[in-house]
């Protein structure tokens, strides 16, 4: 069983040592509720991942966990067949023992866009929230972070989490809670928070930066990552029923917007630093994530257009930092 005793001993003497107050029993509730299902055979997956040490780890550039060379052809082979039980394979990719791992998403790319613009991360304490399988939770680390703390409710990408923290090293401190924001407490202790691709998919977008606002530190900093439209401040798209087939998608604010929703959640500094409209080239179906991808979500004579006739998706980056607390806004 997925156990997370390492991570309650590693936050025992750190500014999040308050949280283990809570943490054990809310963890301890999701893991009796997930006895029976999936996650017990992908645990069973998970326990046959036993490999040599990595002779080589990179994750400034990329993602990459060991080399072919340290596997015969048969034993990557069966890597690969373990791996590909965890698809569908989302957010990276990665390379494990010469294993490449083709998510349907070039996580990589929007790293790529976001890192120019934050703040170094150097033994910084990091929270990635909604963070899937942790894609971008391996490159803060890389980046020099003390401590990344991923929250993602999937049990799927918990798995494929495991996975990769297994081969690479089970003691590395970064570590995947299956929580949502919401089942945090206040922390106030984290120095960065990243929150990419999460807003659009909550009831309450303003609940949502004040849950983000919590967990940060004053002077922190957060990195917002969402869809947008264009407009001005008054502009926010409410889509009657599916956006791009997803049936979850509840408020795309301009860019306007959203830098005002942030500055009445009495955020500072507020800026966007990126636009970005996603491609099909970013965003595509492959071997490790067969299901329908954003091509199926565009209409086919305009791809401008979602299917449902709405602006394709277009993604901003917002930075901002905490500012000293405001007790009348509590």
């Amino acid at each position: 069983m997925i156990n997370f005793s390492s991570f309650y001993q590693q936050i025992a003497d750190s500014n999040l040592q308050h949280w283990l107050e809570d943490l054990p029993s809310i963890l301890g509730k999701w893991q009796r509720s997930h006895k029976h299902g999936t996650l017990p055979k992908w645990e069973k997956v998970l326990n046959k991942l036993n490999y040599p040490t990595p002779n080589t780890i990179n994750f400034k550039d990329s993602v990459i966990i060991g080399s072919g060379e340290q596997l015969s052809a048969g034993q990557q082979e069966k890597l690969a067949n373990l791996l590909g039980l965890f698809q569908p394979w989302r957010k990276g990719p990665f390379s494990i023992h010469g294993v490449e791992i083709d998510t349907e998403w070039r996580s990589d790319w929007k790293w790529d866009r976001v890192k120019p613009h934050i703040s170094s991360l150097e033994n910084r304490t990091v929270l990635d929230v909604g963070c899937g399988s942790g894609y971008h939770m391996w490159r803060m680390y890389g980046e020099g972070a003390k401590r990344v703390v991923g929250v993602d409710p999937s049990p799927l990408f918990l798995c494929q989490f495991e996975a990769v923290k297994r081969i690479a090293g089970k003691d590395l401190p970064v570590h995947l809670l299956p929580l949502g924001i919401e089942e945090l407490p206040p922390l106030d202790a984290f120095d960065t928070v990243f929150s990419m691709g999460v807003l659009y998919h909550r009831r309450s977008p303003i609940d949502h930066l004040m849950q983000l606002r919590d967990q940060l530190r004053t002077g922190g900093e957060l990195i917002l990552e969402t869809l947008v439209i264009d407009g001005g401040a008054d502009d926010v798209l409410v889509p009657i029923d599916r956006y791009g087939k997803m049936n979850n998608v509840w408020f795309i604010p301009s860019v306007d917007a959203l830098v005002l929703w942030l500055q009445k959640c009495e955020f500072i500094d507020v800026k966007c630093v990126d636009i970005d409209t996603t491609s099909l080239a970013e965003q595509r179906t492959t071997q490790w994530m067969k299901n329908e991808s954003l091509v199926d979500y565009l209409d086919p004579n305009d791809i401008s257009l979602t299917v449902e006739g709405y602006p394709a998706p277009k993604r901003a980056t917002i930075i901002a930092t905490k500012s000293q607390p405001n007790l009348e806004l509590k």
